[in-house]
C-alpha cells in the first residue's frame, strides 16, 4: 500500500473502493491466519469485519491504526463466537435434559416435519442467497470458492450468506430451540 494509515483512512472515509480493495487484499490473509487460531469459522468472521469496515468507513478516525482496529475486531468477534458456542452447548445440554424422553421418541419428529420446515425455508430464499448458502453450508465451499464458481466477489457472497441466515432465523424462530439442539 503506497499511502500511509492516515491517507488510507481518509480515502476510505471518502468511499474510495479501490483503497478498500487494497486494504482487503493487504489484510485478508493475515486476519484469516490470526482468526484461525481461535475458531474454525474464521473466514466468515474476517468477511464480517471487512463488511463492517466498508459499511462504517465514514466513522473511521484517521488517527487510529487501521491494522490494530482490524485485528482487535477479529479477535473480539472470535472470542464472542467462542462464548456463543459455549452458551449454545449449554442450552443444548439443558434442552436435552429437559426433553430427553421426547427427543428419543421417534414420534416426536413427526415424519421429518422439522427437516421439511427447514428445507422449505431454504428453498424459499432468493435464488442467489440460496445458492451461496447451500454451497457454503452443504458443500463446504469457502466464500472465495463460491465467488469463483458464481462469478461475483467474495464480499457479495459474504453478504448473501449473512442475509440468508437472517431470513432463516426469522422464518424458523419458533423452532430455534430444536434447531440448536440438532445442529
Amino acid at each position: 500500500m503506497t499511502c500511509n494509515n492516515e491517507e488510507t483512512i481518509h480515502k476510505l472515509n471518502a468511499g474510495d473502493e479501490q483503497t478498500f480493495d487494497t486494504v482487503y487484499k493487504q489484510y485478508y490473509r493475515g486476519l484469516c491466519a490470526f482468526a484461525s487460531q481461535y475458531v474454525s469459522e474464521y473466514e466468515e468472521i474476517v468477511q464480517d469485519v471487512m463488511m463492517w469496515l466498508w459499511e462504517n468507513r465514514i466513522l473511521l478516525n484517521p488517527e487510529m491504526s487501521l491494522k490494530s482496529l482490524l485485528f482487535t475486531m477479529v479477535k473480539n468477534r472470535c472470542l464472542n463466537n467462542i462464548t456463543h458456542n459455549q452458551i449454545k452447548q449449554q442450552v443444548r445440554e439443558k434442552l436435552y435434559d429437559k426433553f430427553k424422553d421426547q427427543f428419543e421418541d421417534p414420534d416426536f419428529y413427526v415424519e421429518g416435519e422439522l427437516i421439511a420446515l427447514v428445507t422449505k425455508a431454504i428453498r424459499e430464499l432468493p435464488e442467489d442467497y440460496r445458492e451461496a448458502f447451500e454451497l457454503n453450508r452443504f458443500h463446504h465451499l469457502t466464500y472465495n470458492e463460491i465467488a469463483e464458481r458464481t462469478g461475483v466477489s467474495s464480499k457479495t457472497i459474504a453478504y448473501r450468506i449473512c442475509q440468508s441466515l437472517k431470513i432463516l432465523r426469522t422464518e424458523l424462530k419458533d423452532y430455534m430451540p430444536l434447531l440448536l439442539f440438532l445442529t
